[in-house]
């Protein structure tokens, strides 16, 4: 199959479940080509971006004027200069009589003249909510049209909720052939703003768990304990909370060490918060780190802790990817009941949950895991057996190509498919 990716930022370094998709669907021998707003240049890149040569399969969309002169007067000037390109493409780009009036906006000949030069797609693949509306163009652009998939996240289901309002998909459900959601709990409120159940399911994002080897966790008397948080350093991330977690107990424990790994908006206010707590011995920003680092500082860590909070603007978490890590790697976590994250961790027993910004319950359960190391061991075996058993990448990678197939060898109408499946594999 060939299949479009279409994604606001490419590569990012926070989005690795991009990369494991594609290069999971390029190693089962179909085509991906990638589709974004921004090619980043940035200095760090993740291995498999060059690996699987992904730059030479990224194609930057041409931005589209908010504004009508402007965006008609750019749209009239692609049409003129790249009709001969592929004619019958960009008279579909203006067809009356397929959108009505409202192709006279000149909206499509945006995308369009970035597909001229290209074969036709069998799966347009939006990897956020908020990609759909150019996902939508691209299905009305392509003939034979593609089946139009769209993944829901995280900040697509619900600060771009909360800011565009409730109807925001509403064309999207209509027009779009399958959704999937990485966790139930952004699946429910899919459906409770119109998609239909019929045509969603929960398709999780997984690890390749040999990248990540299981250590046994054991207390060290020959060093200090050692806890870390690997994300942005944003505010959903909740990493305030943990630093004040830190703080409450740093007395008791003098030596104990915090790593943090990342960067963000907020490293200027948490390097702040970690100075005028005290804490500048103990609490360490490290900025972001390649997945080598990472799993280095990582195995000389004994608990993991990822304090996600709702953020102000509504944006909430999926099971985060660094927790399923840490898991993976037999590390005794501590997270929040928040958003998809009681979905991975059942509170003590792969895990521990606390409230969202509650820095009482945070302090004492990384007090408790300090005072009782003989139970990271057990709680960092069966964070591993969960990771595996429900967040596999290259079980996850077949299921993602059988839903596809499905949808491929689908014909007729926009309608609910029958995956051809166990509706629980995908779930699980």
């Amino acid at each position: 199959m060939r299949i479009a990716f279409l994604v606001h930022d490419f590569p990012s370094l926070s989005e690795t479940f991009i990369l494991n998709q594609a290069t999971g669907l390029i190693d089962r021998g179909h085509e991906v080509d990638i589709y974004t707003n921004r090619i980043h240049a940035a200095t760090k890149v993740h291995p498999d971006v060059e690996k699987y040569h992904l730059l030479e399969r990224t194609y930057c969309l041409p931005e589209t004027p908010e504004a009508m002169i402007p965006r008609f007067l750019g749209g009239l000037w692609l049409f003129l200069t790249h009709f001969y390109r592929n004619p019958a493409l960009f008279l579909r780009s203006v067809n009356i009589f397929l959108y009505g009036l409202s192709a006279l906006n000149f909206r499509l000949i945006y995308p369009a003249s970035a597909l001229a030069d290209k074969p036709p797609y069998d799966i347009v693949q939006c990897q956020f909510g908020t990609q759909g509306f150019c996902g939508i163009a691209f299905a009305r652009l392509i003939y034979p049209r593609p089946k139009l998939v769209t993944t829901f996240r995280g900040y697509d289901i619900s600060t771009y909720v909360q800011k565009r309002g409730k109807q925001v998909y509403a064309q999207l459900f209509q027009e779009g052939d399958f959704f999937l959601a990485n966790c139930d709990f952004f699946r429910q409120k899919a459906t409770n703003l119109g998609c239909s159940p019929n045509k969603i399911v929960v398709h999780r994002s997984g690890l390749d768990m040999s990248k990540f080897p299981f250590i046994s966790r054991h207390f060290d008397a020959e060093r200090a304990v050692s806890i870390a948080t690997t994300g942005r350093l944003v505010e959903k991330k909740g990493i305030e909370y943990a630093i004040r977690a830190v703080a409450k107990i740093i007395d008791a424990y003098p030596s104990l060490q915090y790593n943090i790994i990342g960067d963000g908006v907020l490293k200027p206010s948490l390097q702040k918060l970690i100075d005028e707590l005290g804490l500048s011995q103990s609490v360490h920003l490290l900025g972001w780190k390649n997945e080598q680092e990472m799993a280095e500082i990582l195995s000389k860590t004994d608990i993991f802790v990822a304090p996600s909070v709702t953020a102000q603007d509504g944006n909430q978490d999926a099971p985060v990817n660094v927790l399923k890590e840490a898991m993976a790697m037999g590390l005794p976590t501590i997270s929040t009941q928040h958003g998809g994250i009681p979905e991975l961790i059942e509170d003590g027993a792969n895990g521990f949950l606390v409230p969202e910004r509650d820095v009482d319950a945070l302090a004492n359960r990384l007090n408790y895991l300090i005072q009782h190391p003989e139970r990271w061991g057990e709680i960092g075996y069966a964070g591993r057996a969960t990771v595996e058993s429900r967040y596999n990448l290259h079980a996850l990678n077949d299921q993602l190509v059988e839903i596809y197939q499905a949808l491929h060898h689908t014909k007729g109408e926009r309608n609910a498919i029958n995956i051809s499946m166990n509706k629980e594999q995908v779930i699980n």
